[in-house]
């Protein structure tokens, strides 16, 4: 099993990097299913992971001039209190509630990601910041969700930055991982108070995610970024269904034959993906 989860946090980073977001949804059921965590547990893991990882991301993509520092940072403020209130209200939410939750934000995630990416706009009249309001509003929804659930938002961060900072795509993605990083430690805050982190998992879970993070950020500018997005999505609403389905029938989340299934799905949705870009191209060429 470590070598599974190894694997998995490496395809966490991988997505967190290349998408500025989508990752981070994977990690809870790796460790509740993979690494035998307890939903609470492993949602306060999820933070840590996420946090450490999108830090790491953070650093090719500001490299790169694609992080909007004052965007990000205001942003980012108002998230973190709705992600701490959100980590304390987890305390008080049965641990099935958590699960089914996530589950549903998992194929919300999943319909994002299929649906074709907004485009920015400009930020206002005559060039004008955002409504601090409007940031305001949206900072703490999605700060709460990353804190409730142990998702780092990024499928909502990256459109809200994109409409509402008019960002463009490819610098809402790595602005998003500065959000999603202040996200996650002050959710991790409002959990400390009622679970116990183990620090040998979260560790060796980081440290493989945060590997994928750094070449999936790198590889950011030269993977065809919406055919792997379509091609993720539908991954994970395959896990998203399958974290639900398992709630209902615990049988179906411990067979291994599920997880062979899944991961062979996702490495075959990618690709696919992959090939029909190459086909793409060589039609194009010869055109």
């Amino acid at each position: 099993m470590t070598v599974l989860v190894l694997a998995a946090s490496l395809l966490v980073g991988v997505a967190l990097g290349v998408l500025g977001g989508g990752g981070s949804i994977l990690t809870v059921p790796i460790l509740v299913h993979l690494a035998g965590l307890g939903p609470k547990e492993a949602i306060a893991t999820s933070l840590f992971v996420v946090g450490v990882t999108s830090l790491a991301a953070l650093v090719p993509h500001a490299r790169a001039r694609r992080v909007r520092w004052r965007t990000g940072l205001l942003f980012g403020a108002f998230s973190m209190a709705g992600a701490y209130g959100g980590g304390r209200l987890a305390e008080y939410v049965p641990a099935t509630a958590l699960v089914v939750a996530f589950a549903l934000m998992t194929l919300a995630t999943a319909a994002a990601m299929l649906r074709a990416p907004r485009t920015a706009r400009a930020p206002g009249p005559a060039g004008g910041g955002p409504s601090v309001r409007r940031v305001a509003g949206e900072g703490v929804l999605v700060g709460a969700v990353t804190g409730l659930v142990g998702s780092g938002g990024g499928f909502l961060v990256v459109p809200a930055l994109a409409l509402l900072g008019g960002l463009p795509m490819g610098v809402a993605a790595g602005t998003s991982l500065l959000v999603i990083a202040m996200n996650s430690f002050a959710g991790l805050a409002g959990h400390l108070s009622g679970v116990t982190l183990d620090l040998g998992l979260a560790l060796t879970v980081t440290a493989a995610a945060v590997l994928g993070g750094l070449a999936g950020a790198r590889a950011a500018a030269r993977v065809p970024r919406a055919a792997l997005r379509r091609a993720f999505g539908w991954f994970v609403a395959a896990m998203g269904s399958f974290v639900l389905v398992g709630e209902l029938d615990p049988a179906v989340r411990t067979h291994p034959a599920t997880w062979a299934v899944l991961g062979a799905a996702g490495l075959a949705a990618v690709a696919g993906a992959i090939a029909r870009r190459a086909r793409g191209r060589t039609e194009t060429a010869h055109e």
